[in-house]
């Protein structure tokens, strides 16, 4: 799938390996979290960079120890209606502090590119179809927001407190 990331289109320098896939040498893998989990020490003992990919359910509370060494957490979207993924790329920024890429995977739409962002999300796996013009006109829509952040801008609520 392409990738978005920075709002264009960039080559994808990590690849996802399958649980029971071989980890290539040299290669920046993306392994499932429970992978990291049973393979955490040999990932780690490499000395590069790799991934973690959430799926709903994983607690990316459990990353804490590592987050410093992970490149790339890839947060799994089964369906555009499970919001989840909103909660888990706040977690990994705002309590865990983690400044490496925040990967959005599966299926979301157009009109959640903006709340991504907003809440962590750094780079997008996206359709064939998609354009890099879509992508920034979906950040522009919207000028104001009800939802709080981690981006540092005032919610609709806090905007009418201060009049």
């Amino acid at each position: 799938m392409p990738l978005i990331k920075g709002g264009r289109f960039v080559e994808d320098a990590f690849v996802t390996v399958g649980d029971g896939d071989p980890l290539a040498p040299g290669a920046k893998p993306i392994v499932s979290f429970e992978r990291f989990r049973k393979e955490r020490n040999a990932l780690l003992e490499r000395n590069s960079p790799f991934g973690v990919r959430l799926k709903p359910s994983d607690d990316p509370a459990l990353l804490h120890d590592d987050i410093e060494r992970i490149s790339v957490v890839a947060i799994e979207f089964p369906t555009f209606r499970d919001g989840r993924g909103f909660s888990r790329a706040r977690v990994l920024r705002s309590r865990l502090g983690f400044k490496g890429e925040i990967r959005a995977v599966g299926h979301f739409l157009y009109d959640q590119l903006a709340f991504m962002v907003r809440t962590g999300f750094d780079a997008f796996e996206v359709p064939q179809t998609f354009r890099e013009e879509d992508f920034q006109r979906a950040l522009k829509e919207m000028s104001y927001f009800y939802q709080p952040s981690v981006d540092g801008k005032k919610t609709i609520r806090e905007l009418r407190a201060t009049r």
